[in-house]
Order: C-alpha cells, then sequence, then structure tokens
C-alpha cells in the first residue's frame, strides 16, 4: 500500500508528467528551484482497503467459542461516521447508555476525518458546512452546543472565527485569477443563459420546493419528472448549453456528487441550488456567495467533538464480518483489527450506519428493498492530495489567494488551503488540499497505483498555474476514498427502494447518507438523529411491554 514509503523519482519523469500539463517551458526556466522530488516523504492515508475487502472473500471458518467473551448491549451501531456519531449522541442524549459503536478504522468520522502535516491541520475528505437553513434544525442544534452559533434578539450569531474568512473563492481564467467560480464577463448570450438558469432555480424553489435534508420537501410527480432524466438532458432541453454555463454546473456536480451532469438526476441538479443559497448570475442584486463554516482540519472539527464524549462507547478496529438476526437477538461476528482476534457480540437492536452495499454484504442477500438499493446505486472513488509547502506559491495576475482555488476546464476540482482561517499577520509555511473525483472506471486504478502515479497527475494539473510548486514541496500525503459518495443518478432519489428502507420495521436500522441518494453532512447528521429517536422510542415501548 506504500505506507511510509519514499517516493522514488527521477527529474526527467517530473518533466516529461508536467509537460503533458502545458507546464514543462515554465519549469525548465526554474530547473535549479526544483526540489529533490526523489526524497519527497508521504504516506497514503484514508479508507482501508484491506479491511474493507475483508468482506469480499469467503468469511473465516466461525470459531467453536468466541476467542473473546461475548460482549451485549441493547443496542449495537455498525459504523462511525457522521450518522452513526449523530445516532450515538442521540442515544447517550436520549438517557440509552447500554450501546457500542463499532467502527472499522482506527479514528472514526467517515469523510469527515483530519490529518497533522508539520504541525498544520488539513482535512481527509469534507472541508466545509454551509450554515443550515431552517430545515437543518438538527445540525443547528450540534453548532449551538458546540459553540459555535448563539441566538441574541432571535437571530443567529455566528462565531466569526469560523465562518471562512474572506476571499472565499476564486478561479483562474485566461491566464489570470478572478474572484468566485463563474468565469468573468460573459457575453450578452452566454449572460441570458445564465439569468435564464437563475429563473428556473427560482422556479423550482417557489413552485416545486426543496429542502436540505431533501425529505423534509414533498416528493411530487414533478419531482419524479426531473429525477427520472439526467442532468444534462434538462438542461440540454431548456436550450442551456452555453459552454461556460455547463462546465460550471459540471464542476458543481463533481464537488458535491462525485461525476457530473450527465450523471446525476435533474432533480440532484436543481437540488444543489434550489435547496440552499439559488444561483445568482452576474449582476443580480445579490450574488454574494453563501457564508460557509470551515476548518484548517475541515469537517473533522465536527466528528472528533461529536466523539469526545462517546469515547468510552466507541470500539475502533472493528471489522464487522457477519451479521445474524435470531428470535430474540442479533449477533455479530467481529474481527478485532489490533488483537487479530475474531469476537462476538450481541445486541437487541442494530444500527447499520454504514453504505447499503456493505450492509447488503454483512446481511447476506435476501431483503429485496436492500437488494434493489444496491443493484442501482453508484459511489464516486475520490482522491484527496495534501501538499505541505515551505512557502506561499509565487502569485499570478488577478484575484488574491482565497480558500478554495478552482482552475477552468480542469477535471480536477482545484484546492483549498489549511491556513486560510489563521490570524497569522505574515504568511508562511501551509498545506494545499488538491480535490479529484474520479471516474468510477479508475477505481482499480486509485486502489493498484503507487503514490507516484497520482501525485504526478496531481503536480502536473497544478504546475501549469503554479510552476514553483515542486520546488516549494517538503511533503505529499495522498488520501484515497475508494466509495467516497453515492452518485444520485437518474431514478435513484425517487426510488420506492430507498424509502422503504428508511422506514423498515423491526429491530435493524439503516442510518447512512447513502439512504437520501447523494453525501453531505446535513443528510447523514439528521438521519442519525431520526434513527436514534426511533431507536430510543422502540426501546422505551419494549421496557413498558415488559414491565
Amino acid at each position: 500500500m506504500g505506507q511510509g514509503a519514499l517516493m522514488d523519482w527521477s527529474r526527467r519523469e517530473f518533466l516529461q508528467a508536467a509537460a503533458g500539463a502545458g507546464a514543462s517551458l515554465l519549469l525548465a526556466g526554474c530547473e535549479a528551484q526544483q526540489a529533490d522530488l526523489a526524497q519527497l516523504p508521504g504516506v497514503w492515508l484514508g479508507a482501508s482497503a484491506e479491511r474493507g475487502h475483508r468482506l469480499r472473500g469467503p468469511l473465516p471458518a466461525a470459531q467453536s467459542a468466541p476467542a473473546l467473551p461475548l460482549q451485549r448491549r441493547q443496542v449495537l451501531i455498525v459504523g462511525g461516521g457522521i450518522a452513526g456519531l449523530a445516532c450515538a449522541r442521540g442515544l447517550s442524549q436520549a438517557g440509552l447508555d447500554d450501546f457500542a459503536l463499532l467502527e472499522l478504522e482506527d479514528q472514526v468520522g467517515g469523510n469527515s476525518r483530519g490529518h497533522r502535516m508539520g504541525g498544520m491541520a488539513c482535512p481527509m475528505g469534507a472541508h466545509y458546512l454551509p450554515l443550515p437553513g431552517p430545515q437543518s434544525h438538527e445540525v443547528y442544534q450540534l453548532l449551538e452546543q458546540l459553540g459555535l452559533v448563539r441566538q441574541e434578539l432571535g437571530r443567529a450569531v455566528w462565531d466569526e472565527r469560523y465562518l471562512c474568512h474572506s476571499p472565499q473563492e476564486r478561479l483562474f481564467f485566461e491566464g489570470q485569477w478572478h474572484e468566485g467560480l463563474l468565469p468573468p464577463e460573459p457575453s450578452p448570450s452566454a449572460l441570458a443563459q445564465l439569468r435564464r438558469f437563475e429563473q428556473a432555480v427560482e422556479r423550482a424553489q417557489r413552485e416545486l420546493g426543496f429542502a436540505m435534508p431533501s425529505h423534509r420537501a414533498p416528493w411530487t410527480p414533478a419531482h419524479a419528472a426531473l429525477d427520472s432524466q439526467s442532468f444534462a438532458a434538462w438542461l440540454q432541453a431548456q436550450g442551456l448549453n452555453e459552454p461556460t454555463l455547463r462546465w460550471y454546473l459540471d464542476y458543481c456536480c463533481r464537488d458535491d456528487y462525485g461525476t457530473s451532469s450527465e450523471g446525476v438526476s435533474a432533480w440532484a441538479g436543481l437540488h444543489y441550488f434550489a435547496s440552499r443559497h439559488g444561483f445568482h448570475a452576474p449582476g443580480a442584486d445579490s450574488i454574494e456567495r453563501e457564508p460557509v463554516l470551515t476548518w484548517p482540519q475541515g469537517n473533522a472539527f465536527l466528528s472528533e467533538a461529536m466523539a469526545a464524549p462517546l469515547r468510552e462507547r466507541i470500539h475502533a478496529g472493528r471489522t464487522v464480518l457477519r451479521i445474524e438476526a435470531g428470535k430474540h437477538d442479533i449477533s455479530l461476528r467481529v474481527w478485532n483489527e489490533g488483537l487479530q482476534r475474531e469476537e462476538g457480540w450481541q445486541c437487541q437492536q442494530l444500527v447499520l450506519a454504514t453504505p447499503l452495499f456493505m450492509a447488503r454484504r454483512l446481511l447476506g442477500p435476501g431483503l429485496a428493498a436492500l437488494d434493489e438499493v444496491v443493484a442501482q446505486q453508484a459511489h464516486a472513488p475520490w482522491l484527496v492530495a495534501n501538499l505541505q509547502l515551505k512557502q506561499p506559491l509565487l502569485q499570478r495576475l488577478g484575484a488574491p489567494p482565497s480558500w478554495d482555488n478552482v482552475i477552468y476546464g480542469s477535471q480536477a476540482l482545484g484546492y483549498v488551503d489549511a491556513m486560510h482561517q489563521s490570524l497569522r499577520p505574515v504568511s508562511g509555511p501551509t498545506v494545499l488540499s488538491a480535490y479529484w473525483a474520479l471516474p468510477q472506471a479508475r477505481r482499480g486504478e486509485l486502489l493498484r497505483s503507487d503514490r507516484r502515479h497520482w501525485l504526478t497527475q496531481v503536480l502536473a494539473e497544478l504546475s501549469a498555474v503554479h510552476p514553483d510548486l515542486p520546488s516549494q514541496l517538503e511533503r505529499a500525503d495522498l488520501v484515497r476514498w475508494g466509495h467516497a459518495m453515492s452518485i444520485p443518478s437518474p431514478g435513484l432519489r425517487g426510488s420506492s427502494a430507498l424509502w422503504a428502507l428508511r422506514n423498515l420495521p423491526g429491530r435493524i436500522h439503516f442510518a447512512h447518507s447513502d439512504l437520501a441518494a447523494y453525501s453531505v453532512f446535513e443528510e447523514a447528521y439528521t438521519l442519525g438523529c431520526e434513527t436514534a429517536t426511533t431507536v430510543a422510542k422502540f426501546t422505551t415501548n419494549n421496557h413498558r411491554k415488559s414491565a
């Protein structure tokens, strides 16, 4: 897996890679300043493929007795991502103490985990949270309890330290940086299409209704019609084909959903804007980007805060191998990764806060709704490259360095600056986190190829804009997520099977953002809270019956 290995590069290989991105001429002029990339340290981080793939092969023969004593809990939660942590938090706040959370990795948080390089925090995945709207009251309550917001005279007052500092976003377009992510100075025909799309989003908000989380808006035949077609097809039918608009909308889809407008439904494409901040064409009355909360370590700030009071109930490094539902109890075969031994766990209620395809492997086939969803649902692989720099990069013309920096026309998603929130008076070393949403066909390549293969591509992409980047590099830690997020492909959000899994009666409960058809913090956290309420009511009712 390349853990801890130094990269074996030659200067020639790097220059050849950079040439593929049109950067070789820029690099050739500063060869004397090139870092010795052959000695550049770094490791692979992220989800453990070895642990996750343990379920692909045949299960080891069951032991005649558990290697460790059988552990019993009233409730078990499998999966320590945002939904699992939210469920655990909800159970604890409801006064239910007899539960445990089993997490495959050594650290909870899912793709909301953090990392440190050179003493600087940086994200391994999700890195921001939009201010919650009125339907996200559970998320608002969490932020209030964490001290990030307070009520004064009936209005929310946010802690300025965690609101994204200005400048927030910039786009590299036609040789220089521009503020915001829409290409500047559109032609009259382009501006007309931008305004038509703005009107379409406003009409969708007004006439159909969208919410975050999405199940708090009604689902109507009009929503289903949008869900039945791709976003690209809907845009084409509306005559919205201007290249800069389509690039921007593709970028938005890849950023939130992991694939282009061809791969997501029209419902998902409109939901991106209509459930939150709308869409504002240049020259509109309000084109200010919505405020977001962010931290150097990204959303790990939230996952770590949620996990802190639950430490005694979190059992990390536990790979669940199989689940068997009996008449009175649910039994789990669990592999203790630290001790390399099998454990036995039992519970009365089980929360599966795992991706749905993993839940099916644990339960086996036979649950019709789960079988149907898994056959339909696809997940996008992601690559995150954390690049530790000695000093700030030289700047090109235009807008100053921002928190989020995107290159027009790139298939990558740009990079965020982990030290952007710092209040230090003089800029210095930092970590840039570059994001790539990869086609599903490249999942195998992401797993098999070494770090040099991927870092070569990341540097070639960024060096076309920042030719001094290689000379400033001190370390590069790469993160791979084989199944980073559910893709809301046409027909998935409106699937009756998804709805059935959200409302499944019995002692096994599903709680993962896969049930929303896409992956964002608000969906995962809300679902975890709702599942905790269901579990607590089930437990209370059982106690009353037994009494």
